[in-house]
């Protein structure tokens, strides 16, 4: 920074900053020269003002500009007279010296502009000696392009005028102010420029305010300070003065502009920053602590009822490559910063002696007796650490001002009103009047303290934190500023804004991730173009040629087919008649047309690939000559076409596949749940070969290479499916997980950011790259992206929430008239008895009877739950209460109990059903699912576990998100993957606790006990599962298990009844290889014959479908297909003993069945 480097160099460059105003034609030009070597570079020229005659008296206003600026008065130009066009020339010179510690800095050049004051000086009376001046108005001009790296710049500046102006009177008046503004090197070097940066600092308002804030009274001086620092570590205060006491009624408009935060600009039109304007937003899209839908109706009630102190001033500060860094440490190490509010009373006149205040303490006592309502805002200020991030903005909650929270908050050690080390940068702003200087201390240098002093209060400070506080000391510390808990009674909030030109973190730009991941990943080449060559011209003229013989076939069957049946015989004679004929119904049915421009185009490609013609010939002859040379060989290929067509030796197409790449994605899926992962491998490769464009192929067999643990082998399948398409997000985010599992961060963290880029709508993408940040240890970024992925889930489920009207309308419902009624139904005749003894613990299930048999009113009792009675019948109240009481039936506005319910329906006779006419309550609405868990479950399908296992841990710390049933259920899976029961049987065990309903969570337990072996448990698990309205995650396993549970225990009818089920909803080789064998233990040899038919039309190497068909074709004496199908089982390797030992036995039975006898 120039005023940084000033420090070094001063000695030998000896620099320092001028500031002329010299005369021109038609602008005022302030030129800033840079004086080195004794010399100083000056131009001179002439300047004018443009105005609108005002109708003083004179022909020609005589008036002259006076340029001040940072409240010292530069100098006055000469009086000079308008001319008949409305022009004034001024010609006068003047410097002024900018230095670190001089009365203007680079700071003063940021936020305080230049002020030109334009005088008319009248004309004068008769015995007046002295002249009679009248201020006009006045133009501001902003000095920031100097610290943009401009050299020079010019300006057009209105004519602001001041109050009593004669300008006021005339609004058509429109005076202009042209201005040039240059220096002869730049204030800052390219270095400066490029790390440096510019914060401005901007307060709206201090909503909200204590009651005790009244307009009457002594004035008062309400205040707002921080400090940040500026160049260097040296800190730089920041003072917004002057607040105003406005009284609620209605809200501040919007958009309006932001003020100069000085107090010398007396053109109340000048007081606003060009260009610069306040325009809120929507409370949700802040970055305060009041930006939830809690604290709306807060919000607007301190924006438009309650009391509030308004300023909208704009503080901007340069900030040095050190300050930058000193800025970005302070907010990593302290996270939040002061911002103090306080108001001081304005002293007209006062005696006071500087005595009290200059003793004990530096002369501190006098000053804190005059502070009052001393509050701080703790202003978050992390997001500015955000890559990319600029700008922060949000409502803030005020706190008392007490020491030891302000320095266990902040790590601050002073206060900018109250503590004497800061009185001397206040009394150099400009902050305290003439009279309460006098009260603080006699000169600056009495109250600049020594260092000694500054020392020892920070060292009381820092020892009173680090002591054992008492809640004694905290009552005490609490009295001493009873005034700022008014603050926390009234919900006071600051409305401030941080902004920066650049950000503290440069984020990286989505064309720079692209590239990167197209260097590491290059995007696969273009599958080769099938152009239309000769070859392909020839293909489709063959094609066209068969295609018309055999319409032409058609039509001649049609004529002359029944010629041919009947015998008739044909010589050449009716051959040729039948010609002629044919001929003239191609022709008179407008086929042969039909014909010729089918076969036209084919033509047309041959000329073109083939021959190479595309332009016109040059004469007749030439053209005869193509033609008969095409006309040549359009009849040999068609006569080739032909043979080809009434050829026998044409080889036959190859059959069509039975299974779709999902059938093989399931039948993959299968062999991974039965643990025989290479026959998975195997499908998962078919799909592979089928089509290697396809990119959810290779996702999969990432996936199951993950599974397997082959990390380098999944890592290749992504980057495959990378290079198909380099904007698939799952194929980023999976390469990036795989980035990290192989310790190479670098890479995921491109990977990860360019997800956010392509899709920075997404929740997965940015709640996965705060997961990786939670893997390196950078909280900041950890807030940074969750705080992302919460305001899209926030956002989302306000557009899927429903409108009020809808709402409304849904509570408004009430059941028509005729519900009112007691409406019986009887349970032997409506409905059937449901029989649950098959089931332990059953939960409470009603088995729906015929649509028609249900009254409407009855189907909407789901509306109602806690609306609904049961009514017993007559004679039967006792027996009715005590089976409530004993069994503890819970009401139906409940959740069940967790406790299994044992009583039997058909015991009823009799059951009413009254219904209320008081309009049914919503059921109460489900907890959402927070972004952990909604990537949990994408990290469980593609079996990334060290994720899953971290985002587990911040679902069990999220507010909204803690020990939940679906936490349980993805604990339990992930131990049910490692083979680690007994902790799986513990998950679930937490899970039925808290949701006994859930049909996900008697799957997973069925799924336990099934492979733990114990199969009677996973059958009454299996059952529960399936009883349910609402289907568990992945049926198909359930029905597969349930069926083979069902076959081990010889219930072959239900066994039939879930395959068949399973074979309807997702067929596969397994599930109509369990009809087969159930339907073959049933003796149903047809309807087993057909199920073991279509397995084996879907897997035909699975040696137990082999097996079975061999036992049925022997069963239906079909000696070869019975031996052929033994041979293969054979051949596949069966490895089930007792099914081949079956086998063997039904051979020896029917005498048949193996070809080796």
């Amino acid at each position: 920074m120039f005023l940084f480097l000033f420090f070094f160099y001063l000695a030998v460059i000896d620099t320092s900053i001028h500031q002329q105003i010299l005369p021109s034609n038609g602008c005022l030009t302030f030129l800033f020269a840079s004086r080195g070597a004794g010399k100083i570079c000056q131009t001179s020229e002439h300047h004018s003002v443009r105005w609108t005659r005002l109708g003083v008296k004179g022909d020609g206003p005589v008036t002259f500009v006076r340029a001040e600026y940072n409240g010292i008065v530069l100098g006055d130009s000469a009086k000079v007279e308008s001319s008949a066009e409305g022009t004034a020339k001024y010609n006068f010179t003047t410097t002024f010296d900018c230095q670190p510690e001089g009365p203007h800095s680079l700071d003063d050049i940021a936020h305080k502009p230049l002020l030109f004051t334009v005088t008319e000086v009248l004309p004068k009376e008769k015995k007046q000696k002295e002249e009679k001046t009248i201020m006009l108005g006045q133009a501001v001009m902003d000095l920031l392009p100097l610290l943009e790296g401009l050299c020079e710049f010019s300006a057009t500046l209105p004519l602001y005028p001041v109050l009593g102006s004669p300008l006021e009177t005339r609004p058509d008046a429109k005076c202009v102010i042209n201005v040039t503004v240059s220096v002869q090197e730049s204030l800052l070097s390219l270095w400066q420029l490029s790390e440096g940066n510019l914060l401005r600092v901007t307060v709206e308002g201090v909503y909200s305010v204590p009651e005790s804030f009244l307009p009457t009274g002594p004035p008062q001086n309400y205040m707002i300070g921080l400090h940040v620092p500026a160049v260097g570590e040296k800190e730089c205060p920041f003072l917004f003065k002057n607040g105003v006491l406005k009284f609620g009624g209605e809200k501040e408009p919007l958009p309006r502009p932001k003020k100069w935060p000085v107090t010398n600009i007396l053109a109340p039109g000048g007081q606003n920053i060009p260009d610069s304007f306040i325009v809120g937003g929507a409370y949700e899209e802040e970055d305060g602590e009041l930006n939830t839908p809690e604290d709306r109706d807060l919000r607007i009630q301190g924006e438009t009822i309650k009391k509030r102190i308004m300023w909208d001033l704009e503080r901007r500060c340069y900030l040095d490559p050190l300050a930058v860094l000193c800025f970005r440490k302070r907010i990593a190490d302290c996270r939040y910063w002061p911002v103090e509010i306080t108001r001081v009373p304005i002293i007209t006149s006062t005696k006071t002696k500087g005595g009290k205040g200059d003793k004990g303490g530096g002369g501190g006592g006098g000053e804190e007796e005059q502070i009052s309502f001393h509050g701080v805002a703790y202003i978050n200020v992390v997001p500015l650490l955000y890559p990319g991030v600029k700008r922060i903005r949000g409502a803030f909650r005020v706190y008392p001002y007490l020491d030891n929270e302000v320095f266990e908050k902040t790590k601050c050690l002073f206060s900018l009103f109250r503590d004497i080390g800061h009185q001397a940068a206040m009394n150099k702003i400009g902050l305290l009047t003439p009279h309460t200087k006098g009260i603080l201390g006699k000169t600056a240098k009495e109250d600049k303290p020594p260092k000694e002093v500054i020392m020892r209060k920070a060292s009381n400070i820092a020892r009173r934190d680090t002591s054992d506080t008492t809640i004694i000391e905290a009552a005490v510390s609490i009295c001493q500023n009873i005034e700022g808990q008014q603050y926390i009674e009234s919900g006071t909030f600051i409305v401030i804004e941080f902004a920066l030109d650049k950000p503290l973190v440069p984020k990286r730009l989505p064309e720079e991730l692209a590239n990167r991941v197209k260097e590491m990943i290059p995007p696969r080449p273009q599958l080769p173009r099938r152009t239309a060559g000769a070859k392909k011209a020839v293909e489709d003229y063959h094609s066209q040629v068969t295609s018309i013989a055999e319409a032409i076939l058609d039509e001649y069957h049609e004529l002359f087919g029944r010629q041919l049946v009947e015998g008739y015989a044909i010589d050449s004679h009716t051959l040729e008649d039948q010609k002629c004929q044919l001929n003239y119904e191609l022709n008179s049915s407008g086929k042969y047309f039909a014909f010729k421009e089918q076969i036209k185009h084919a033509v047309v490609k041959i000329v073109r690939e083939k021959y190479l013609k595309t332009t016109a010939f040059e004469n007749l002859d030439q053209l005869q000559a193509f033609l008969s040379e095409l006309y040549v060989y359009l009849v040999d290929q068609m006569h080739v076409a032909l043979n080809q067509v009434l050829s026998q030796q044409t080889p036959s197409p190859p059959p069509p596949s039975f299974t779709t790449s999902e059938q093989l994605r399931l039948f993959a899926r299968e062999a991974e749940k039965n643990r025989d992962y290479n026959l998975a491998a195997t499908y998962y490769q078919e799909r592979l070969s089928r089509d290697r464009q396809d990119i959810q192929s290779w996702l999969d067999y990432g996936t199951f290479c993950l599974l397997t643990e082959n990390n380098l082998k999944a890592q290749e399948c992504f980057r495959e499916a990378v290079s198909l398409d380099p904007n698939h997000l799952p194929s980023i985010l999976l390469c990036g997980i795989m980035a990290v599992m192989l310790e190479n961060y670098e890479d995921a963290e491109v990977f990860f950011e360019d997800a956010t880029c392509l899709e920075p709508s997404s929740i997965l993408a940015w709640t996965i790259l705060g997961l990786f940040y939670d893997i390196q240890e950078n909280d900041i970024r950890v807030e940074m992206a969750f705080q992302k992925a919460f305001k899209l889930q926030k956002a989302s489920l306000q557009k899927e929430r429903p409108p009020p009207d809808v709402a409304d309308a849904v509570r408004k419902v009430s059941i028509c008239p005729s519900a009112a009624e007691v409406l019986s139904v009887s349970a032997e005749e409506e409905l059937p008895s449901v029989e649950v003894s098959d089931i332990p613990e059953p939960s409470i299930t009603i088995h729906r009877a015929e649509e028609e048999k249900i009254p409407k009113v009855a189907r909407k009792m789901s509306l109602a739950p806690s609306r609904l009675k049961l009514v017993p019948p007559k004679g039967e109240e006792e027996s009715f209460h005590r089976l409530h009481e004993e069994e503890g039936v819970p009401k139906m506005s409940r959740r069940a109990s967790m406790a299994p319910s044992r009583m039997k329906l058909s015991t009823m006779k009799e059951t009413r059903v009254a219904f209320e006419t008081e309009p049914p309550p919503l059921p109460p609405p489900q907890p959402p699912i927070t972004i952990f868990m909604e990537t949990i479950n994408f990290l469980m399908d593609v079996n990334a576990f060290q994720f899953v296992h971290r985002a587990l841990a911040h679902e069990l710390l999220c507010p909204q998100g803690g020990p939940s049933c679906d936490y349980y259920l993805v604990l339990a899976e992930t131990y049910m993957l490692k083979q680690e029961y007994s902790k799986t049987e513990e998950c679930l065990e937490m899970a039925v606790q808290i949701d006994y309903l859930n049909p996900e969570v008697w799957a997973q337990k069925g799924h336990l006990c099934y492979l733990t072996g114990d199969f009677a448990e996973a059958k009454a698990c299996y059952e529960r599962t399936i009883s349910f309205v609402t289907d568990a995650k992945d049926m198909h396993f359930v029905y597969l298990r349930l069926g083979s549970i069902y076959l081990e225990r010889k219930e072959y009818e239900k066994a039939k009844d879930i395959y068949l089920l399973a074979s309807k909803k997702s067929p596969s080789c397994l599930t109509w290889l369990g009809v087969g064998i159930a339907c073959y233990r049933l003796k149903e040899m047809a309807e087993a014959e057909d199920a073991l038919s279509e397995a084996n039309a879907l897997n035909n190497n699975n040696a137990e479908v082999w097996a079975y068909l061999a036992l049925v074709c022997m069963q239906g004496g079909r000696q070869l297909e019975a031996e052929q199908s033994y041979k293969y089982a054979v051949k596949l390797e069966l490895a089930n003993e007792e099914l081949l030992q079956e086998i063997h036995e039904v051979q020896l039975e029917v005498g048949f069945g193996d070809p080796s006898f």
